[in-house]
């Protein structure tokens, strides 16, 4: 296995190359055809057995999942690998609750019109051009659009890659309410003393939660020595997991909390805060904290590494209405179904301890991107995993897909501006 594989499995968005470049631009614009447009005829979900370059993605071998991490240089393994990612390695169950959280849907799909690179196009054109496994949007508590491509259903457990960082962010502040973690200023070795003497030991979480611990990490996904690629074969194939891997990890480059710098091995060091703090499994604390109380549909699942802990930068698993769940509770600021389920105030401190980024159009804060005024942000995942959250319209994107690029994300950008335009 070669280190420049190991870029399709990392987690890690690419966090400079695809900031909220649209959210500069005005919406009138937008708003003008969108609202003009008579609504759809067919409501979904609305699946479809192709989509673009479908025969190179696996269609007439029915999209196989092939083993590992051969999806990345083999094209036609990439459907299948992306929607049974937990057959491929080691993982853990994420349980559902026995009764689901009803989800309303609208009558009609309503007819989405956008504006990109002098066209005027439409969602089908939008899904026509690029490979995108699912789309979802919702408002309220209402799906107004649910479509599939490449024969995936709604009972796939579609890959989120780093949509797990903001999941693990979420627990690490359920977990400072409920007082396993005392304070978010304590160092990481106050609770993971095989951290002691080291420099992630030595950062405080909050640093760790703005990924500004100041330790020297390179997330270049095309060089064959770059540590995100190391750090992906050391939790995925090293018997010693998340543990040993991060101890690699061990230059000061700055101190803490004082320059953004995007780097997956610091979620991964949140993840053994959470465990050691909690005294539980992550998956099993997710179980309880997020994906009961939001009353998922189906268990998502999380891969593990070979110590049986959670490869907490990436890797986790869920079906896409679940996926829209959590950005409804986020859209509602940590409220879901008239109980709280992450702290309002914990979100509050993301949007206001948000840094800067390498945008202008874009800060991090607590493992979740906001707008330049911060009041929307996004989950976003590698090869085009999003959740897109509106808090003032109550407003969700969900995007899961094959692959993804600064123009691919820009276009999904004038897509989403123009769903907002619409709802207002």
């Amino acid at each position: 296995m070669t280190g420049r594989g190991f870029t399709g499995l990392l987690c890690a968005a690419c966090a400079a190359a695809i900031p909220f470049i649209l959210d500069a631009f005005t919406l009138s614009s937008h708003r003008a055809f969108a609202q003009a447009a008579p609504a759809s005829q067919d409501a979904g979900p609305r699946f479809r057995a192709d989509g673009p370059n479908a025969d190179a993605f696996g269609r007439k071998e029915g999209y196989p999942s092939c083993k590992g991490i051969a999806y990345v240089s083999e094209t036609r393994c990439r459907v299948g690998a992306l929607s049974r990612y937990d057959t491929l390695f080691p993982a853990r169950t994420i349980a559902a609750p026995k009764q689901s959280a009803p989800l309303a849907r609208a009558a009609s799909e309503p007819v989405i019109r956008y504006g990109f690179a002098g066209l005027e196009l439409s969602l089908d054109d939008y899904l026509d051009r690029h490979p995108v496994t699912g789309l979802l949007i919702a408002k309220d508590n209402t799906i107004l659009v649910e479509r599939y491509q490449y024969d995936r259903t709604d009972r796939d457990r579609l890959a989120s890659f780093s949509l797990a960082k903001s999941m693990v962010a979420l627990l690490i502040g359920i977990a400072v309410k409920e007082g396993a973690i005392r304070s978010i200023d304590d160092l990481a070795e106050a609770y993971v003393p095989g951290l002691q003497d080291t420099e992630y030991g030595r950062t405080p979480i909050k640093a760790l939660l703005l990924m500004a611990s100041g330790v020297a990490f390179s997330e270049d996904y095309d060089s064959k020595t770059s540590d995100i690629n190391k750090l992906a074969r050391l939790t995925l194939e090293s018997p010693a997991g998340s543990l040993a891997a991060v101890k690699e990890f061990n230059t000061r480059r700055s101190p803490p909390g004082t320059r953004f710098s995007y780097a997956s091995a610091e979620t991964l060091v949140l993840g053994l805060v959470l465990a050691a703090a909690t005294k539980r499994t992550v998956s099993d604390y997710a179980a309880e904290k997020l994906w009961q109380p939001l009353g998922a549909e189906a268990d998502a699942t999380w891969i593990i590494d070979a110590t049986g802990q959670e490869v907490t930068f990436a890797y986790v698993n869920a079906v896409l209405r679940d996926w829209a769940r959590l950005g409804l509770m986020l859209a509602n600021r940590g409220t879901w179904q008239g109980k709280t389920v992450v702290p309002e105030d914990w979100l509050a401190a993301s949007a206001t301890d948000a840094l800067p980024t390498d945008s202008p159009l874009a800060k991090y804060g607590y493992q979740i991107w906001y707008s330049a005024d911060t009041r929307r942000f996004s989950l976003r995942g590698l090869r085009g995993q999003f959740v897109f959250v509106d808090p003032d319209l109550k407003l969700v994107l969900v995007q899961t897909a094959l692959s993804s690029s600064p123009p691919e994300a820009a276009e999904l950008f004038a897509l989403w501006n123009a769903m907002r335009a619409q709802v207002k």
